[in-house]
């Protein structure tokens, strides 16, 4: 086997290292994807890469003939000293790519007649965005956006824990104000998920255009997407704690409006 990389000193792999800055990932205009799933899954969806650097010893054919069928660009062969200080998540497949940055505003949006938006207000664990962004596919969610987030869409943890979904589901990053401007620009209505409602989740109309709110991982949902909803959301707890994890309440109130729409269906179409 010949490989076109065997220093983890080289210009390339350096950059591929400060690809993992936020700041970074924001001047280059690029993200990092690491995974075979995860890269075809983008892939799948139409992006392509940048770069895409793999490590023979790791990968199996039937890899390389399913990705074959994509335009990889450049495809670097690297050794597996080289790939070990590349990857970023335990036990590596020998697939890290760099991709173009994910498109996301709120003017990229295009959106059904009935949308099902989740709102993440806050949230900060990369882990949290990516398991909410696989129930969102998942779910059929028509977007994904994030409000004062501590973490960007483009973080190479986001996209491992989402599985690659992150390019799969429409994603959206703004501040606050913005998007309950936008929502109430289009008549979307927001239910806010707290412990403090009065009225169980599953009581609640779901059908129709929905913007579905959650809020950070500590505290909940902010004060500014409180006071806007139009109805507030509680889900039922049996147990010493009064909140589920971000991601578990957001995967509850998704499916029971995809229940509520499957029992119901609204009619489709298109808007921006």
């Amino acid at each position: 086997m010949t490989y076109q990389i065997t220093s983890t000193a080289n210009p390339r792999i350096k950059a591929l290292a400060r690809l993992r800055r936020r700041h970074h990932r924001e001047e280059r205009g690029e993200t990092l994807v690491e995974g075979y799933e995860e890269l075809a899954l983008a892939l799948a969806a139409g992006v392509r890469p940048v770069a895409v650097f793999v490590c023979p010893d790791m990968t199996s054919p039937d890899e390389w003939s399913t990705l074959g069928e994509f335009d990889l660009a450049e495809v670097l062969l690297v050794s597996p000293p080289v790939f070990e200080k590349i990857a970023y998540r335990e036990s590596p497949d020998g697939w890290l790519a760099v991709l173009p940055a994910i498109r996301t505003g709120l003017s990229d949006l295009r959106l059904p007649t009935d949308p099902l938006i989740l709102v993440c207000d806050g949230v900060e664990k990369p882990g949290n965005l990516g398991a909410m962004l696989r129930t969102a596919d998942a779910a059929g969610v028509a977007a994904v956006i994030a409000t004062e987030a501590g973490t960007d869409w483009a973080n190479p943890n986001v996209v491992r824990a989402s599985k690659g979904t992150v390019y799969a589901v429409p994603v959206v990053a703004a501040g606050s104000a913005e998007v309950l401007a936008w929502l109430a620009g289009r008549g979307i209505p927001v239910v806010a998920t707290t412990p403090d409602a009065s009225v169980n989740y599953t009581e609640l109309d779901l059908r129709g255009p929905l913007a579905i709110a959650v809020g950070e991982e500590k505290h909940g949902l902010s004060p500014a997407w409180q006071a806007a909803a139009t109805h507030r959301a509680r889900i039922p707890m049996s147990g010493l704690v009064d909140s589920l994890n971000v991601s578990a309440s957001a995967a509850i109130l998704l499916y029971e409006a995809l229940r509520q729409r499957a029992a119901q269906p609204s009619s489709s179409g298109t808007r921006s």
